[in-house]
C-alpha cells in the first residue's frame, strides 16, 4: 500500500486523525488522489489508513488505525456502529444525524435521517468515489424509502470535485412532515440549508423558545423557521423571521398556516433588515441571531469576525430593556472565545451590556470528538440586556 511518512510532532502522533501536507515527510509508492494510504511515522511503525488528496490542503485523514480497506463490509459496519451509538444515547430515531464525519469515522460523509428518507454528503474525494458502496451500506442498514444526495458544499471544491444534488435511490421525499417541539414542520429536503433543516439546532429551539412567552421575537437566518415557530408555539406575543431566499419564506409561511401560528416571514438580506429596523427606531425583547457559517476556511476568520460583529451590534442596537439575544455560529474556526469575545466588542460599541444567562451547543447525534476540536462547531449564548449601563 502506498502511503506517507509523517514529520515528527506532527498533530497526528498526539490524536488528530488529519495530516496537512506541511506535516509530510516523505511520499512512497505513489498514491493517486482518492485512494487509501498507509501512514507511518519516521521509526517505519504504522499510524494506521488514511484517505489521499494531494489536491486539498489536509492530503490525509486517518479513518482507522490498522490496515483497512474501504469495502462495502467496512461501510457496513460503520455505519451500523453509528446508528446503534445514538440508539445508546437516547437520539430521536426519526429525525437526525446518523453519520458525522470523522466523529464516526467516515470523513468526508454526512447522513442525515428525515423520517423514512436519508441525506447524503460526500464531501471528500474518496468517499464520493465509493458513493455507491455507501448507499448500498445505506440501504441494508437503515432501510430508507429513498436516498437523496445534497453535495452542494464549497468543501467539495477544495477537495477537486463539483457540486451536484439529487435523488440517488428510491422515491423522492417530496415535503415531510415531521413534529418539532410541538409544531408540525413542513420540511423540503431540496430547498432547505444544509441537508435540508438545521438539525443541529433540534435540541435548541425548545431551550430558546422557553424564554418567549409574552414576548415580540425576531428570528434572523430563519432557514425554516425553527426558532421562530417554536417561539410562537411557545406563546410569542409576535413573531418575525428573516430569510433571505424566497423558497424558505414560502415555507416558512406555510408551516406557520399549517400550524394556526401567526409568524410574519420577511424575504431580505439579514444586515439590510437589522440596519433599517433601526433606522425606524422598532425593538424587539428577544433576538436570535443563527447564521450560516461566514468563516470556510481560517484565512476568512478575520472576515468572518467583522461580520459576526456587524450583525451582534445591529441585534443589541434593536433589544429592548432587559430583553434577550440567542446567539449562534456553526463555523469551528471561530471557537466558544472568539465568539464570545465578539459579543464583547460589538456590547462596547453599542454602549449596551450583556449578561451571560446559558449556552448552547450540538446535539448528541453530532458527537464531539475531543482529539478533533473541530468535530465542536457549534457554539451558542443567550444573553440578557443589563439595565442602566
Amino acid at each position: 500500500m502506498a502511503g506517507l511518512v509523517i514529520k515528527p510532532r506532527s498533530r497526528i502522533l498526539h490524536g488528530h486523525d488529519w495530516v496537512y501536507s506541511s506535516e509530510v515527510l516523505k511520499v512512497f509508492g505513489n498514491p493517486e488522489n482518492g485512494d487509501v494510504i498507509s501512514l507511518k511515522d519516521g521509526k517505519d511503525r504504522l499510524l494506521g489508513s488514511a484517505i489521499y488528496n494531494a489536491n486539498s490542503q489536509i492530503v490525509a485523514r486517518r479513518f482507522s488505525r490498522h490496515r483497512q480497506e474501504l469495502d462495502a463490509d467496512f461501510f457496513k459496519r460503520r455505519i451500523r456502529q453509528a446508528a446503534e451509538y445514538r440508539q445508546r444515547r437516547g437520539v430521536r430515531p426519526d429525525l437526525g444525524r446518523v453519520v458525522w464525519s470523522e466523529s464516526d469515522g467516515l470523513p468526508g460523509v454526512i447522513v442525515d435521517r428525515y423520517s423514512d428518507h436519508v441525506v447524503l454528503q460526500t464531501l471528500t474525494l474518496a468517499m464520493d468515489r465509493r458513493k455507491d458502496l455507501i448507499v448500498e451500506a445505506l440501504i441494508e442498514t437503515l432501510s430508507p424509502k429513498g436516498i437523496l444526495e445534497r453535495n452542494e458544499s464549497a468543501s467539495r471544491k477544495a477537495e477537486g470535485m463539483e457540486l451536484q444534488s439529487g435523488l440517488l435511490w428510491g422515491v423522492a421525499p417530496g415535503v415531510l412532515t415531521l413534529d418539532i417541539d410541538g409544531v408540525a414542520f413542513g420540511i423540503d429536503l431540496d430547498v432547505g440549508h444544509k441537508t435540508g433543516f438545521y438539525l443541529d439546532q433540534l435540541a435548541n429551539y425548545s431551550l430558546v423558545a422557553k424564554r418567549a412567552a409574552g414576548l415580540r421575537v425576531l428570528d434572523c437566518f430563519s432557514n425554516q423557521g425553527g426558532f421562530a415557530l417554536t417561539c410562537a408555539k411557545a406563546g410569542a406575543a409576535e413573531v418575525t423571521a428573516v430569510e433571505i431566499g424566497g423558497a424558505l419564506v414560502d415555507r416558512i409561511e406555510s408551516n406557520a398556516r399549517a400550524n394556526h401560528l401567526a409568524v410574519r416571514a420577511v424575504e431580505a438580506n439579514v444586515f439590510d433588515f437589522l440596519n433599517s429596523q433601526g433606522r425606524a427606531g422598532a425593538t424587539y425583547d428577544l433576538i436570535v441571531l443563527d447564521p450560516p457559517s461566514f468563516a470556510k476556511s481560517k484565512g476568512k476568520l478575520d472576515d468572518a469576525a467583522r461580520g459576526y460583529k456587524e450583525i451582534h451590534l445591529r441585534a443589541l442596537q434593536l433589544l429592548a430593556p432587559g430583553g434577550f439575544l440567542a446567539t449562534f455560529c456553526c463555523s469551528h474556526h471561530v471557537t466558544r472565545e472568539i465568539l464570545r469575545n465578539i459579543l464583547v466588542e460589538a456590547s462596547t460599541d453599542a454602549k449596551r451590556f450583556v449578561r451571560l444567562i446559558e449556552e448552547y451547543g450540538q446535539g448528541l447525534d453530532h458527537p464531539i470528538l475531543p482529539h478533533i476540536p473541530e468535530t465542536e462547531y457549534l457554539h451558542g449564548m443567550l444573553v440578557e440586556l443589563m439595565p442602566g449601563r
